[in-house]
């Protein structure tokens, strides 16, 4: 199972963007996935979100890189295939070229995260790419005070997640923890379309989820940009 993740969020300048997304695809991309351990690499930009919700706050830390345009993710066995050597090496262990390329990155930001809950939707029996995440994504990263984390499982382990199950549109949701980064909870939601999470992923499922959302929602402080919301660019989102 792929059960560690890799992500990487930034953003890029509008002076060879594509020229630092072909570099990406075409070389970076494919010499990462050749390690032992990793399973797949997917590239997501970001889209505008249909639904914002008021109440969502974010981290106003200056030190906490802002980028969230862009989200590469890279998925592995378990977090530990990214202990030796660490993201960070592998990047600094770059040709020259390669190293000044990524240094176009803006307000890149970095989490390593393991799996540690997971609920398949009525997509997953037809979906036909495996591990690969799914066309669209929506990814939340988070803080809140410890004293509020035994509900926060409560949370997802017995509403959002069956919520989730039974949604049109949802192939899979992943609830996560982090390893190294700034944001210690994670929540990935993978849909076939935008056009299915966005006639989809709307209101609480009932009553109590409803008031539990809103009782959890503001105890939460997101990271920049949270909750992302993507379309995948690589590989090319299929049909």
């Amino acid at each position: 199972m792929d059960r560690g993740l890799w992500i990487t969020w930034y953003d890029l300048p509008d002076d060879g963007r594509e020229a630092y997304l072909s570099w990406l695809h075409e070389n970076y991309i494919p010499e990462i996935l050749k390690r032992p351990g990793f399973l797949w690499g997917a590239h997501y930009a970001e889209v505008e979100k249909k639904i914002r919700s008021a109440v969502t706050t974010h981290t106003e830390d200056p030190a906490v890189p802002a980028g969230s345009r862009y989200m590469l993710l890279f998925g592995a066995d378990n977090a530990d295939v990214f202990g030796d050597p660490l993201p960070s090496a592998i990047n600094a262990g770059l040709p020259e070229g390669s190293r000044k390329i990524l240094a176009t990155r803006i307000g890149e930001r970095v989490n390593i995260m393991a799996e540690y809950g997971r609920v398949e939707g009525p997509e997953a029996k037809t979906y036909q790419a495996g591990m690969m995440l799914a066309n669209c994504i929506q990814l939340g990263t988070y803080n809140t005070a410890w004293q509020n984390e035994e509900e926060l499982l409560a949370y997802y382990t017995q509403g959002r997640l069956p919520h989730m199950r039974v949604m049109p549109g949802c192939v899979r949701t992943r609830k996560l923890v982090s390893v190294a980064g700034w944001a210690k909870h994670g929540v990935l939601y993978e849909f076939t379309s935008l056009e299915a999470r966005n006639q989809n992923f709307v209101g609480h499922g009932d009553a109590r989820m409803k008031a539990w959302s809103e009782r959890m929602v503001p105890r939460l402080t997101h990271a920049p940009g949270s909750a992302n919301l993507a379309l995948r660019i690589w590989p090319p989102a299929s049909s």
